[in-house]
């Protein structure tokens, strides 16, 4: 049972990893400008998801391990139903969660945009 449950862990620890780029990946960007191509790949992964054309990896791992290691299943609605809601929002909050979480999307791409527009090109540096 131990090595599912470590596999099962390390599948929760990754999707909150996740996660967290997810919302704050274009911010670290205004500082690591390279780093967007990186977010722009997991913002359209997580948009794949959603549509529901195929189930995340991360929750097929975790599911496989609670299963193999005799615990509890995930319940069907997946990793955002059982960990995050009613953790980092209150249940029944998901569509406005995910509405500020477009919103900080958004906010950093708009940030990352203006911060490039702003700066002197190097070209034209003395």
């Amino acid at each position: 049972m131990m090595p599912y449950s470590a596999f099962a862990v390390a599948a929760v620890a990754a999707h909150f990893a996740f996660l967290g780029y997810l919302a704050g990946g274009g911010f670290l960007a205004w500082r690591w400008p390279a780093t967007i191509w990186g977010h722009v790949l997991i913002v359209g992964w997580t948009l794949i998801i959603l549509t529901g054309v195929v189930e995340c990896p991360l929750t097929t791992i975790e599911r496989w391990a609670r299963d193999a290691g005799g615990m509890a299943p995930l319940p069907r609605a997946g990793f955002i139903d059982d960990h995050v809601a009613g953790v980092l929002y209150p249940r029944g909050w998901g569509a406005a969660a995910g509405i500020a979480v477009c919103a900080l999307i958004l906010v950093s791409w708009l940030g990352l945009w203006r911060r490039r527009n702003r700066m002197p090109s190097r070209s034209h540096a003395a």
